[in-house]
């Protein structure tokens, strides 16, 4: 498997962005991005051009949408226009609906930004009914994004789907409108790919981030690799604890921060990796600057999620660097209560 790293929430003149597509994957390229996926506000105009740009540029184009609406904004992957304008406060499973018939999957961004009068309808308000039905959140927002406060409870409401059993992609975005690099660096959203040209495909991207194989990240690289009873498992499946009840699994953790000074000219460093999970903060593991791999044993008792964070110092300042989605753990089978004899 390689993870490719895309932008997922774009904006061209189509709508409010400054860039055109051909300028923007061009920009992609330089910083080391291979794929994009286009959300102009409540138009997939700007996609008549993608085929060309990307067979230019080497970038990979994702057709999508952000459905900007008084009540949130709610991002489209992988899907052609669908229609949102009737959509009322108390009927997105509709629109959702809508998506999903067309082949695409949907995400809600920036959940928590501050609303009216301030970004009318930035602020998430839609009834979600059934958490099920949503595919991500875009829990990383904007620059720099892990030290932004209104991503803060985006994360806290991921947590709270995942402790109840809801199996939910997480997705950076950096609401590209313009180049500038003002408040500090961008994090891309790595996407696990058989093989690299699988990125030009709209519904292999759309699957893995559909399957929650992909992480966050504002430089170091990171591979996650579980094993248990023989078998292999990565980021977004769910690990069978079925025959090995209160046993341990093994994870093969793998990092390369050295392609971060690459992308931004940022100094990244990671200090620790964090093992985070429904029980919590599991344990955190020491990184050193020259070191690429380490293993470590988990108990899966009582494990339903576990995913990896890497923390470290950039520019000399502590700060999150990346965060993978979890791997899953089956529930063990509940025995049958014994029948009494009769």
């Amino acid at each position: 498997m390689i993870w490719v790293p895309f932008e997922l929430h774009t904006h061209t003149p189509h709508s409010d962005g400054r860039h055109s597509l051909a300028e923007m994957c061009r920009e992609a390229g330089r910083l080391g991005l291979q794929g994009i996926a286009l959300t102009d506000h409540n138009t997939a105009a700007g996609l008549a051009e993608a085929e060309h740009i990307q067979q230019t540029t080497g970038v990979a184009v994702i057709p999508g949408m952000e459905w900007t609406t008084f009540y949130g904004h709610m991002l489209t992957l992988g899907a052609p226009y669908t229609e949102w304008r009737d959509l009322g406060p108390r009927d997105i499973h509709k629109g959702i609906r809508r998506v999903h018939e067309a082949g695409g999957i949907v995400g809600i961004a920036h959940p928590y930004t501050m609303g009216s009068p301030i970004c009318t309808g930035c602020h998430w308000e839609y009834d979600i009914t059934d958490w099920s039905d949503l595919d991500y959140i875009e829990v990383w927002h904007g620059m720099m994004p892990a030290l932004r406060p209104y991503n803060w409870p985006a994360l806290q409401l991921w947590d709270q789907l995942l402790n109840e059993g809801h199996r939910i992609t997480a997705t950076a975005g950096r609401d590209w409108h313009h180049s500038d690099l003002l408040g500090g660096a961008p994090a891309f959203t790595y996407i696990g790919l058989e093989h690299e040209e699988d990125r030009f495909s709209r519904e292999k991207v759309v699957q893995a981030i559909s399957h929650g194989r992909c992480y966050l990240s504002v430089g170091p690289r990171l591979h996650v690799e579980a094993r248990l009873g023989g078998r292999a498992y990565f980021l977004g499946d769910c690990v069978d604890s079925s025959s090995n009840i209160g046993g341990e699994m093994s994870l093969r953790l793998q990092l390369d921060s050295s392609t971060a000074s690459g992308n931004l000219g940022e100094r990244v460093v990671v200090t620790k990796l964090i093992l985070e999970s429904n029980l919590g903060e599991i344990t955190e593991i020491p990184w050193r600057e020259d070191q690429s791999e380490a293993e470590h044993l988990v108990s899966i008792e009582g494990l339903r999620w576990l995913r990896v964070k890497a923390e470290g110092l950039m520019e000399s300042s502590p700060i999150p660097l990346a965060m993978t989605n979890p791997i899953y753990v089956s529930s063990p089978p509940v025995p049958e209560p014994e029948r009494a004899a009769v």
